[in-house]
């Protein structure tokens, strides 16, 4: 099958951002279909296509996958207005292809939700089956974090929302909580399947290495973020635990940050008028740099602003990361991601907003070296037993499959 596969903010392990559709489309073409991924300028991206655009597009093949990259900037410091007008634009564009590109399936990833609308015009105008993957429920997220408040705008999101899962011939969601809401909109339970987040189990390893950051003692104990610096983040909880933490004379203890993002400059600017001398910001790495970086850190840090929508509506690729990596995970929200961590001994949970609670397990992990070693070789052990990223890219390619040959048998045999 040649599969048009849509993803806005794709790029290789050359870029800093999640490699999942990168992984999903090498599966797929070593298991014999042609993928062309169209996408478009992330800032922190790398799809591997130079060269000038023409006519607002360039192409290239990126180990054997085609690419046709979009000259759509997007960056998350872009204010909302900005973003929205990049999201639309992207969408109208992709219907072009959409209608005139040949291919047997339409595969589209969010977010942003408006990555389906190509799928939508395929599915109703050209009769082309349409899969497609929710990475985050929208429009939950920005409705409870308060993003989006403008009810014509919601109500507008909720009838795209319920059209493009209702075109979908089939639907696959990152994280249980996902799954639950499709089925919500009213998608029978057996059109829609889980295919996770998986950890990249050969490129992370769990070795600890000597190197460590700058600024970093050799004793001390360093938990490391990975990801945007967004509202969505929280990350002004990890500055309160730092805090904390100085209070309490643990100078022992740093909180390294790695990454990007609308608030970056500002929690920056708040440790340095605050001396937390424990925080150590870092610009982006390439993935293909990460395994250095994480062999020379302790605890991965989990973490989101404390918004319910969260707790069984993301999968987050960091998460993934630092298990394959050995790394114990703490965590400050609940949902399935806090309840992996518990029921698997692999880090430590605590409230959201409580910041002495905070301090107390990056003590606790800090002077406990033995049960910090254990919780490493614990995430390792989930790792590969249940997000060995290959199988999960096999299951996710079976599910395209399944959707699609289906209904293209009958065309078949009268040709």
């Amino acid at each position: 099958m040649h599969i048009l596969y849509f993803h806005q903010h794709f790029t290789t392990p050359d870029g800093s951002g999640g490699t999942r559709s990168y992984e999903m489309a090498r599966r797929l073409i070593e298991r014999g279909h042609e993928v062309t991924l169209v996408c478009g300028s992330y800032r922190q991206g790398h799809t591997g296509v130079n060269g000038p655009y023409q006519r607002g597009r360039r192409r290239g093949i990126v180990e054997g996958i085609g690419i046709i990259e979009f000259d759509l900037s997007y960056s998350n410091y872009d204010g909302f207005a900005k973003r929205t007008w990049t999201f639309v634009r992207f969408a109208l564009r992709s219907i072009g292809l959409a209608l005139t590109q040949s291919y047997d399936v339409l595969f589209a990833t969010s977010t942003p939700l408006t990555a389906g609308v190509p799928g939508i015009f395929a599915r109703w105008l050209r009769g082309k089956p349409f899969v497609f993957e929710v990475r985050d429920l929208w429009p939950e997220l920005p409705r409870e974090m308060g993003v989006i408040t403008n009810p014509l705008v919601l109500r507008l999101m909720d009838w795209l929302e319920w059209i493009t899962y209702h075109s979908a011939t089939a639907c696959i969601g990152l994280s249980p909580g996902i799954v639950q809401g499709i089925v919500r909109r009213g998608i029978p339970a057996d059109r829609v399947t889980l295919v996770p987040n998986g950890c990249d189990l050969d490129f992370f390893t769990p070795a600890r290495l000597q190197t460590r950051p700058t600024g970093v003692a050799a004793g001390d104990l360093v938990a490391i973020f990975m990801g945007a610096h967004g509202r969505a983040n929280g990350l002004d909880a990890v500055l309160d635990a730092a805090a904390e933490l100085l209070r309490r004379q643990r100078h022992d203890i740093k909180l390294l940050f790695v990454g990007d993002g609308a608030l970056k400059p500002a929690l920056a600017a708040r440790a340095e008028s605050e001396g937390l001398t424990n925080c150590i910001f870092l610009n982006p790495v390439p993935k293909r740099e990460l395994t250095a970086l994480m062999s020379g850190v302790d605890v991965g840090l989990m973490i989101l602003a404390n918004v319910p929508a969260f707790y069984y509506g993301t999968s987050p690729n960091k998460f993934f990361d630092y298990i394959a990596s050995g790394l114990p995970v703490l965590n400050n929200y609940p949902g399935w991601l806090a309840d992996l961590i518990r029921h698997n001994e692999c880090g430590l949970v605590v409230p959201p907003g409580d910041a002495a609670a905070f301090a107390d397990a990056l003590e606790a992990l800090a002077d406990r070296r033995d049960d910090l070693a254990e919780m490493g070789q614990n995430a390792r052990i989930l790792a590969e037993r249940e997000f060995d990223r290959r199988r999960l890219a096999d299951r996710f390619v079976d599910w395209i499959e399944m959707a699609v040959i289906p209904r293209e048998a009958p065309r078949r045999a009268n040709t």
